[in-house]
This record gives C-alpha cells, sequence and structure tokens, in this order.
C-alpha cells in the first residue's frame, strides 16, 4: 500500500524510454540488503510455527520492552540460525532450554548458535529479549516506523506501520515474506486507561501491577510479520455479521470515540457491498476464524491482516479525491476498500520476495474497479480503470530487485491494474476471468508464491500464451505502441516498443463504432477495412497500449 500512497504525491514524470528488452531497476544494494532479503542456509534451516509476541509499550518515554518466543521445525540439521531485529534495539539475552544463547549482529540481521545440533524434522523453540526506542514514523505510513500521536481529546494515540521497512523494526522475527508464521499471540501491554487492538480475536485482558493492562489477541491463520501490528487509543467498538459464502463472518468495528457517530453509518454503509463483491470475484473471505475487523488509525490506512487500519477521515475516494479522475472514485471509501481488498492478494496470498508485490498490489487496485463494476456496471468499472491509466510513470519495471528486499515500481498499482484489465480482454469471458481470480485464491489459499507461479496459473487456466504479455508489462518500462497506416482501403500493423516475440491480440475498429481483434506481430500485417479513415481509426480503450501513425 505504501508506494500507492506515494506515486498519488509526485508528479507524473515523462515516459522513460527504455533501450533493452528487459530491465532492471539499478541500485547499489549492500551487504544489508543482502542479509535482508537473501534466504540463505540460516534462514532456510527453519521453518516459523508460532510466536508470542510479549510488549510492554512505554508511551511517556516513546520504548518499548518485551520478548518473542519462536517456535520452529528444524527443515536440515543446523546448529546456527538468523533472525532479525534493528540493529537500535538491544537484545537483553536469548533464552533456549533455560539457558543463554551466545549471538553475534550485522547490522540487522543476529545470528545464534546453539549448543548441539538441532536436527531436521525436530520441533524447538528458542526466546528473545530486548528493549528499547523504536524507530519513529516521519511521514507514516509512507515512512516505517512507530506512531505516537494524540487524538482530538488529547489522548494518546499510538500504532505501527513497517510494510517494507520491516517488522523487525520493533520486534525480532523471521524477516522473510516467504516464511509465515502459522499462528501468533500478541501480548500487547498498554496503560490501563487506554485500549489496544490487534490482529485476530481478543483472548483476555490482564490486570498487571504496573498500572498496565496486558490485551492478549490470538491469530488463527497464517500471518505476514509486517501484518502484525497493534493499535493504542480510547476507542469505540461495536460489532456486526455477515452472512458470507463461508457462513457468519464476524465484523468489529473499531473507531475513537470522538468519531464513533459518523464511522457508525460510514462503515455500515461500505463495508458489507465491499465484503459481497470481493467474495463475488475473487471467492471466500481468507480468514473467517480470525474475522474482520477495520480500526481506525493515527496513519492512512495498511493492510493487516484482520485488523485493517483506516485513516481516511470517513470520506468517500482517497481524502476526498478521486485518483481516477472519472468520477467512479468518489463512490466509495478508497482506503476501506483498497487495504481491505489486500485481504485476498497480499495477505492470503502473500509474493514470497518483496520484488514481486505487483502480486499484491496490481490485483487489489483492479479490486477497486470491480467493486465500482458490482455497484455501477462494467462501463463505470472500465471508465475507472481508464482514469487511474493517466498516473502511470513507466520510470522503472514493476518487477524489482530479489534477494535484496527490493521493491520494483510503483507503477505496480496501476500499470498492474491495466495489465490485469487488458488480459481480462484477451480471456473474452467475464465469468472465466472472475473464476481464475477465485481460482488463484484457492489454489494458493494462505500461502507465498513466486510470480512464475502466478504467471504459470493465470496461463494454464485462461489457455492463451501471455508469457511476452507479462514480460511486457511487468520486466520493461515500454507501453506495447500498434503502428498502422492505412492505404488503398487496407489497414496496415504491427507493434513496436515491445519485447522479442510479441504478438497481443488487440481490438480496433474495422468498421464505424464496431471493435474487432486483429493479430499484430513485429513484422506488417495487412487486412481489409471499409468506411474508416485514419482519423476515426482507434483501438480499444480496454487495452493498455499506445496507438501511433506510422507512415
Amino acid at each position: 500500500m505504501k508506494r500507492l500512497f506515494l506515486s498519488t504525491l509526485i508528479v507524473l514524470s515523462a515516459l522513460i524510454k527504455a533501450d533493452a528488452q528487459l530491465l532492471k531497476g539499478k541500485h547499489n544494494f549492500t551487504r544489508a540488503d543482502t542479509l535482508r532479503g537473501m534466504l540463505t542456509p540460516l534462514r532456510t534451516c527453519y521453518d516459523i510455527n508460532y510466536y508470542h509476541l510479549d510488549v510492554k509499550v512505554d508511551i511517556d518515554n516513546k520504548s518499548i520492552s518485551g520478548s518473542n518466543e519462536f517456535n520452529f521445525t528444524a527443515t536440515t540439521d543446523f546448529r546456527q540460525l538468523q533472525f532479525d531485529l534493528f540493529s537500535n534495539l538491544k537484545i537483553e539475552k536469548v533464552i533456549y532450554k533455560n539457558q543463554e544463547l551466545p549471538f553475534k549482529r550485522e547490522f540487522n540481521a543476529v545470528f545464534i548458535t546453539f549448543p548441539s545440533t538441532v536436527k531436521k524434522g525436530v520441533k524447538d523453540k528458542f526466546e528473545v529479549f530486548y528493549s528499547g526506542s523504536p524507530v519513529i514514523a516521519k511521514n507514516p505510513p509512507w515512512d516505517g516506523g512507530f506512531i505516537f500521536s494524540k487524538d482530538q481529546a488529547g489522548d494518546p494515540w499510538v500504532s505501527v506501520a513497517c510494510q517494507g521497512f520491516g517488522a523487525s523494526s520493533w520486534w525480532p522475527t523471521k524477516e522473510h515474506q516467504s516464511d509465515e508464521v502459522d499462528s501468533v499471540l500478541i501480548s500487547i501491554s498498554v496503560p490501563k486507561d487506554l485500549q489496544e487492538v490487534s490482529n485476530g480475536r481478543l483472548r483476555n485482558v490482564v490486570d498487571k501491577p504496573d498500572g498496565y493492562k496486558q490485551y492478549n489477541w490470538f491469530v488463527s491463520n497464517p500471518i505476514n510479520n509486517y501484518n502484525i501490528t497493534f493499535y493504542i487509543g480510547k476507542y469505540a467498538h461495536w460489532t456486526d455479521v455477515y452472512k458470507g459464502e463461508d457462513g457468519d463472518l464476524t465484523l468489529d468495528y473499531w473507531s475513537l470515540k470522538a468519531d464513533s457517530a459518523i464511522a457508525r453509518p460510514h462503515w455500515d454503509a461500505d463495508v458489507k457491498p465491499m465484503l459481497k463483491a470481493f467474495e463475488h470475484w475473487f471467492g471466500p473471505y481468507p480468514f473467517y476464524k480470525d474475522g474482520y475487523k477495520l480500526v481506525q488509525a493515527p496513519h492512512l490506512g495498511m493492510e493487516h491482516q484482520s485488523a485493517v487500519a483506516y485513516g481516511n477521515h470517513f470520506k468517500m475516494g482517497y481524502l476526498g479525491n478521486d485518483l481516477s479522475g472519472s468520477g467512479w472514485g468518489l463512490k466509495f471509501d478508497f482506503i476501506t476498500v483498497h487495504e481491505s481488498g489486500h485481504e485476498w492478494f497480499g495477505n492470503n496470498i502473500t509474493a514470497k520476495d518483496i520484488a514481486d508485490m505487483w502480486i499484491h498490489e496490481s490485483f487489489t487496485n483492479y479490486s477497486e474497479a470491480l467493486m465500482v463494476e458490482s455497484q455501477y456496471g462494467k462501463k463505470a468499472s472500465t471508465a475507472y480503470v481508464e482514469g487511474i491509466r493517466k498516473k502511470i510513470q513507466n520510470d522503472i519495471p514493476i518487477i524489482g530487485t530479489y534477494n535484496v528486499n527490493s521493491e520494483g515500481s510503483g507503477d505496480m498499482y496501476y500499470k498492474g491494474a491495466n495489465m490485469v484489465h487488458t488480459i481480462r480482454q484477451l480471456i473474452q469471458d467475464d465469468e472465466k476471468f472472475r473464476q481464475i481470480l477465485r481460482g488463484l485464491n484457492k489454489t494458493f489459499y494462505h500461502q507465498t508464491v513466486t510470480t512464475a507461479q502466478v504467471e504459470d496459473y493465470i496461463i494454464k487456466e485462461s489457455g492463451l500464451k501471455l508469457a511476452k504479455v507479462f514480460d511486457q508489462y511487468l520486466r520493461t518500462t515500454k507501453v506495447p505502441v500498434l503502428s498502422y497506416y492505412i492505404k488503398g482501403g487496407q489497414l496496415n500493423y504491427r507493434w513496436t516498443d515491445v519485447v522479442e516475440g510479441f504478438n497481443m491480440p488487440v481490438k480496433v475498429t474495422l468498421g464505424k463504432d464496431n471493435f474487432n481483434f486483429i493479430y499484430p506481430t513485429t513484422t506488417w500485417k495487412t487486412i481489409a477495412i471499409k468506411d474508416i479513415s485514419e482519423t476515426d481509426f482507434k483501438a480499444d480503450p480496454n487495452f493498455y497500449i499506445l496507438l501511433k501513425k506510422s507512415k
């Protein structure tokens, strides 16, 4: 979500032409980047099964202290492993079977050595105790870290947003998206006059002797570490039930008390129609066990699994603005819809490497259009998709650099959505397209995936040769150009500015008020046309391409 916020604030630059067929962003990556992004044997040697995160938040001193218990299964024989914790936080000790383990640190990576070999298949655990002052976000959620703010009444309002920045900025964890913990107990201690909300379901609240209360939330479903979160403040809470595809889905709403009068009707009107639309297109909500929560946050928003962060000030659109410029973007609350869409793409299906974040953002960005379509029809949805097209920058490829915790372009949102929309046109069957979206969520239910897996699934289920389409839109900055000229009652056409072998079909006007498929390649082809001049010739705007008169 973070990159979308950034892209809306940047003045759109001119399209950058690239000479290479397949481009990679140029960065000077460091040893720290590799330690963060690479799946080394010190990480693949263990699979996380369960965490118990126990943290006390000292709001006055803007500090935290606590522990995290790592329960894991050894995937190979090993004596040493890596976990992650930002270097500004102090590790007090690491406990394994009632003894302290030696550890060393390199940047934000921590390496511990066990007294003897942990054998493959063995289930084991260790616990890390730590403390310190976490990084405070300068401009959340664009800039990650803790948020220490106050509500309208001057009461503390505290949370964290760490997508991309890293969950290890505030708790010890295995900081790699490929290994989602199967379940987690989140215990957050806060001053007794405040409330705390986290992911999953509240088990109990325990009075502590130091004027604090400990809130214990249990997440039953697999969850990525950047989604694990908390919200501290003075909240109003109400509940509802959605009759969904898998039965009764509990809905929990948490707004600041001062905002509850406006929050109730706003959320009540938005959430159920949204869930109906998303279950229709994507399949059942993926986390019935943990329920659905919408929580007012001191930042704009984030897709925190089963505890979606909301900060859109109860306005329609994006802070009251229509990102599409079509008018349809003001028909729904952007943050509620976009962040909830991530429950399917991002939280249910999670990219193993952050370089493949398009899997999260492209489909979720398109979910906005599907929400519009479900309520206002296909014409409105198409106008929305075409409208967001103007925000595409084509600066660097959508897919980032692997193994160094590097995202690709923010075009993963608007360009990615337009790629999905273009593929929908190629499929030529909306029901088949819908079943592919549902099939993705069923096939990769609660899993981490690669781009190759998603591409292969869509190619197989659609029956189309889409490899070059994915290459073009995900791995280059080029927009396919349909070059053409009309002479002697014939249309001459070919693809330019495309990857080698690109041969995507496209619809054009071969007659008045009528779009038909043609099948261009990179060499000139000819087809007879009737009653169409060069000035009237058009390509179907549902396809994200450029049209260029050649001669």
